[in-house]
């Protein structure tokens, strides 16, 4: 059996759209029916502090739902020189049914920009488990003037996919980053970036990919 869902991020009307059966060549396969379970380890950065951020098990056990409330980087005016880059790092301990091993194969990303003339914003996301020297990194740029809502997809082909060991317990980790420079944009004006909701929050859904392992 091959199938696979997507859950979109920010908007609540996308986080149960579900994408059409497809077959073992498109990279997705069905998850394992035992319970699958997300529980956070550690939580750190400058764009999740203590309290702002919360990860959800979606109910059928096939994706998980991280969703921040105070995650917004800016440049200009009378912004704090620190200001300019906020990220997040989550410590996921991701416990599968024996057999079975998963990797993250796309992300949604989506949120406000206000970039002036010149300005330029960047959203980047970094995945790998502990221990593993694979790390996938992606990146999207945005540039000023821009006034709207962005979004950004991380999709990664399955056969360049980072899979959790078999057999071994290992944390997930996901660093995700904002950077905004205010570039050639008049210093008195604020540029800003941030993901966020209809109803402010942050919520990105990583899709998952699921195989067995060797021998079972």
């Amino acid at each position: 059996m091959a199938g696979g869902l997507l859950l979109g991020g920010a908007l609540a009307a996308l986080l149960t759209t579900a994408l059409p059966a497809q077959g073992p060549t498109d990279g997705f396969e069905d998850p394992p029916p035992d319970k699958i379970v997300i529980k956070v380890a550690t939580v750190n950065g400058s764009g999740c502090p203590a309290g702002t951020t919360a990860v959800a098990v979606s109910e059928d056990n096939t994706a998980f739902t991280v969703t921040y409330s105070d995650y917004l980087a800016q440049a200009g005016g009378n912004s704090d020189p620190t200001a300019f880059r906020k990220n997040c790092q989550l410590n996921l301990i991701v416990h599968v049914p024996q057999g079975f091993t998963y990797a993250i194969a796309s992300a949604d990303y989506r949120g406000f920009a206000a970039l002036q003339s010149g300005a330029t914003g960047t959203q980047r996301a970094s995945y790998y488990f502990q221990g593993s020297p694979s790390t996938a990194f992606r990146t999207h740029p945005f540039n000023g003037p821009l006034n709207d809502n962005w979004q950004a997809t991380d999709t990664t082909d399955w056969a360049q996919l980072v899979w959790a060991p078999c057999g071994v317990q290992r944390n997930f980790n996901i660093n995700t980053e904002l950077r905004v420079n205010a570039g050639t944009s008049s210093a008195s004006k604020v540029s800003f970036m941030t993901m966020d909701s209809t109803d402010g929050d942050i919520s990105t859904v990583y899709h998952m990919a699921w195989k067995e392992c060797p021998g079972k």
